[in-house]
Order: structure tokens, then C-alpha cells, then sequence
């Protein structure tokens, strides 16, 4: 398996079709559906990049954003 990408969107349709094109080019996909969700598996899994949505509910992508880089 390749790179992990944690991908953290809100919208069903949106992460279903980002997942399946990158599982297609051979990478591993977490998904998180919320900013905290998301910023627990950043933390937890340590993706190798992170596609992230700037509306997202409970935090915002660049509140994730933010306490990513400040960690």
C-alpha cells in the first residue's frame, strides 16, 4: 500500500469520489467527516498528507489546520 492521505470533508459525495481516485493510484485513505474527528486522526494516525475541507463542522479546516502546525 502506498502513502496514507487523510482526507477530511464533510459531504458524503465529496469523499466517496476523493477516496476512490486516490485508493485507485494505489494510496491508503482515512476519511474524518469533522474538524475535531479530523484533528484526532491526524494525530492518531500520522497521514503522510491531509486533504482538507475549510467548512467543516465543530472545527473549522483552518482551526485543523492551525493546531496541526502548532504541534
Amino acid at each position: 500500500m502506498g502513502s496514507k492521505i487523510l482526507v477530511i470533508e464533510d459531504e458524503p459525495a465529496i469523499i466517496t469520489s476523493v477516496s476512490y481516485s486516490l485508493r485507485k493510484e494505489g494510496y491508503e485513505v482515512v476519511t474524518a467527516t469533522d474538524g475535531q474527528t479530523g484533528l484526532e486522526t491526524a494525530r492518531r494516525d500520522t497521514p503522510d498528507l491531509i486533504v482538507l475541507d475549510v467548512m467543516l463542522p465543530r472545527l473549522t479546516g483552518l482551526d485543523v489546520c492551525r493546531a496541526i502546525r502548532s504541534s
